[in-house]
C-alpha cells in the first residue's frame, strides 16, 4: 500500500505557502511573459525547525506581504506604525548586520528586501533577541520597490553588503550596481543620504567604483571599513578564504 505523501508543517517548502517572491512581471502587448534581467535567484525555501518557530511567531507583525504593494494608497510608515526616516537594505541574507545596526539606530525604520524565505525567517529570530522592532521584511524586487514605492529624496539611507557579484562574464548583466540602478537610487537619496556598500570580490569592488564614480548625483569612494557593521559569518568566511573585503560609501549630492 502507498501511503499518501505528507510533510509537517516545518518541512513544507515556502512556495508551498507563501505567494512568488515577485509579484510584478512584463508581459509583451500579446500576452507572452517578457523575461527579465534580476540580480537575484532563488534557492532552497524550506525552513529548519528554529527559523519555522522565529516566522510564526513574528512574521504577522514583522513581514509585509508581497501583494499588499499593489493595493491602492499602500503606505509604508503605517507597516511600521509611525512616520520615520526610512533606510533600505537590499539583501538582507539572515540578518546579522541587518538586527545589529538596526537594534543601534532606534530612530531610523528599516526597510530590508530578501526573497530568500529561509534568510527573512532567521532574520526575525535575531531581531527578537536584538529588540529591534525598527525592521519590516519584503520579499519582492529591491529595484522594483525603489523605484514605485519611494519619491525622489525620501531614502536616508541605502545598504547594500555582499550583494551577488555575478562573477562569469555573462552574467555580469545580473548585477544589480549598475549604472541605470546608480542613478535611481541617487534620485531616491535625500541629498547626503549615504549608499554604504561592502563586497568581497575584487572584481566587482572595483566596477562598482567605476559606475558610482560616473553618475554625476553621486560623490564618494572606496573607504575604511565602516565601524558601525558587524563582521557577520559570510563575511568571516570570505576573509578565511583570502578574499580582501572591500568597503565603498558614496552620498547623494
Amino acid at each position: 500500500m502507498i501511503k499518501p505523501f505528507w510533510r509537517p508543517r516545518s518541512l513544507r517548502t515556502v512556495s508551498e505557502q507563501l505567494p512568488p517572491a515577485r509579484p510584478h512581471l512584463r508581459f509583451t502587448d500579446d500576452g507572452r511573459r517578457v523575461r527579465e534581467v534580476l540580480s537575484y535567484s532563488r534557492r532552497g525555501s524550506r525552513f529548519t525547525p528554529s527559523q519555522q518557530e522565529s516566522w510564526d511567531a513574528h512574521h504577522e507583525r514583522w513581514v509585509i506581504p508581497d501583494p499588499v504593494v499593489d493595493e491602492p494608497g499602500f503606505d509604508l510608515p503605517r507597516w511600521f506604525g509611525r512616520d520615520a526616516p526610512v533606510v533600505v537594505e537590499i539583501g538582507s541574507g539572515v540578518g546579522e548586520a541587518t538586527a545589529a545596526l538596526a537594534a543601534a539606530r532606534p530612530e531610523l525604520d528599516v526597510l530590508a528586501f530578501e526573497v530568500w524565505r529561509p534568510g527573512v525567517a532567521h532574520t526575525l529570530g535575531l531581531l527578537a533577541d536584538a529588540g529591534a522592532e525598527n525592521v519590516r521584511l519584503i520579499s519582492i524586487d529591491a529595484v522594483w520597490a525603489l523605484e514605485h514605492l519611494f519619491g525622489p529624496d525620501s531614502v536616508e539611507e541605502l545598504w547594500t553588503f555582499f550583494p551577488d557579484p555575478w562573477p562569469k562574464y555573462r552574467h555580469h548583466k545580473r548585477r544589480l550596481v549598475s549604472r541605470e540602478f546608480a542613478a535611481l537610487a541617487a534620485s531616491r537619496l535625500r541629498t547626503g543620504g549615504a549608499w554604504r556598500l561592502a563586497t568581497d570580490w575584487a572584481q566587482y569592488a572595483d566596477a562598482m567604483q567605476r559606475v558610482l564614480d560616473a553618475e554625476p548625483g553621486l560623490s564618494g569612494s572606496v573607504t575604511d571599513r565602516w565601524p558601525d557593521r558587524p563582521l557577520t559569518r559570510f563575511e568571516r568566511k570570505g576573509r578565511e578564504a583570502g578574499r580582501t573585503i572591500t568597503d565603498l560609501c558614496y552620498r547623494a549630492l
